[in-house]
């Protein structure tokens, strides 16, 4: 009985073995085979977006945010305090200076210049007739004296008064638009009380601040560019008029004040705007739009497209073909299928060091030759060595000062 036992688990333990090795054997061909099948499928090709690297010329700026602030802005109130009796303008008119802008009740003052004005004509008469008896020597240079301090007294009452009676009258105190009031004829009046807002808006000033490390850069006189979202499409030209000589401790930046033409005074102060300031003279870059970049730990990257080598495009076969592969590569850039198009080139990966930006645009300072075809769109799907579709039908943002689009 030991003996056949023996012999059956012989016999199984050879049938396990056979089983396994053929299910081994079976799956070690299947991989041999799918990695045979993968290789000569090869990669799919990537439908992209490119362009041509090339030179441009870029004018340096510094840019900052900044106010608008009228060249003389106040809050117009009265000295004194009193009951209006006349509201003389209309809310956001255009005033002269010196015009008319309240009047508060002044009776009792006017009651009180009059009579003081009496008092002056009587001491002025008095000072006349004392100055005859004087040279007739009627009277002594003593009461001459009195009667000429009387005079100056009576004088000096009556522009004490007047001057009481000029600050019941609010005028303009120089050429600017007014705005809203909420005051009204009978109501009272403290001293102080702002009436109304004076704004002189043409020019105009825009206050930003610039680092210190930019400050050797700027010099009054510079022209300045100014964006408003309220206003867009349209720049406002300036120049920096002045350049505050202390820097702020806590910030390290510098404050800016440059002026602004405002004809149509549609500028108003508390805007704020998109403040370019020229410095240097024009440089020449190498241009990409933005979209071209890719990051990573290691520094920026592009993906540029290597043309087919010559001697594979050349084992292809005749002539014909070669012309049907360069109709179907026209094709995808006009917008054909992928999978009707003949790649154009392989993509590869290069590190780049790039410079200043400017709207959609970054300039490339190392590591691109001009002409160069470099992909712009459509990276993300790319590595080295990937067969690259081109379609340029369309294409991404490069504009060097984008506008907002209108809602």
């Amino acid at each position: 009985m030991n003996k056949k036992l023996v012999i059956r688990m012989t016999i199984m333990l050879v049938v396990v073995i056979v089983v396994v090795g053929a299910l081994v054997g079976w799956n070690t061909a299947k991989a041999i085979f799918g990695k045979k099948m993968m290789a000569s499928m090869g990669v799919p090709p990537q439908t992209v977006t490119t362009m041509k690297a090339a030179y441009e010329e870029w004018q340096p700026t510094l840019t900052a945010v900044g106010t608008l602030r009228a060249v003389r802005g106040v809050e117009v109130a009265l000295e004194g305090a009193g009951v209006v009796s006349e509201v003389a303008f209309k809310p956001g008119a255009e005033v002269k200076a010196g015009e008319v802008l309240l009047k508060m009740r002044a009776d009792d003052l006017t009651a009180q210049l009059q009579s003081l004005e009496a008092s002056a004509q009587l001491a002025e008469a008095n000072f006349k007739r004392s100055t005859e008896q004087l040279a007739a020597k009627a009277i002594s240079q003593a009461q001459h004296e009195a009667d000429e301090a009387n005079m100056k007294s009576a004088r000096s009452a009556v522009a004490q008064q007047t001057a009481l009676l000029a600050k019941k009258t609010l005028r303009a105190p120089f050429d600017g638009r007014l705005g809203i009031t909420k005051v009204a004829p009978g109501q009272y009046l403290n001293p102080g009380d702002s009436v109304v807002t004076l704004q002189q808006l043409d020019p105009i000033y825009i206050d930003f601040t610039i680092p210190q490390r930019q400050l050797s850069q700027l010099g009054v006189g510079k022209p300045v560019t100014v964006l408003l979202d309220v206003f867009p499409g349209k720049p406002f030209k300036g120049t920096i008029t002045t350049i505050n000589p202390k820097v702020d401790t806590a910030t390290r930046n510098v404050q800016v004040e440059a002026t602004l033409r405002n004809p149509g005074r549609v500028l108003t102060p508390g805007m704020f705007g998109n403040v370019s300031v020229e410095v240097g003279a024009k440089q020449r870059y190498l241009t990409l739009p933005q979209t071209a970049l890719s990051y990573n730990p290691y520094g920026e990257t592009i993906y540029i497209v290597k043309p087919p080598e010559a001697g594979k495009a050349a084992a292809g076969g005749d002539a014909a073909k070669q012309g049907d592969a360069a109709k179907q590569g026209d094709a995808a850039k006009a917008g054909g299928a992928p999978g009707q198009a003949t790649p154009q080139g392989t993509a590869q990966q290069t590190f780049v060091t790039t410079g200043p930006t400017r709207g959609d645009q970054v300039a490339i300072i190392k590591g691109l030759e001009e002409g160069t075809e470099v992909v712009t769109s459509g990276a993300a799907k790319l590595k080295n060595g990937t067969p690259v579709i081109v379609n340029n039908k369309i294409l991404p943002a490069n504009d060097p000062n984008p506008k907002p689009q209108e809602q």
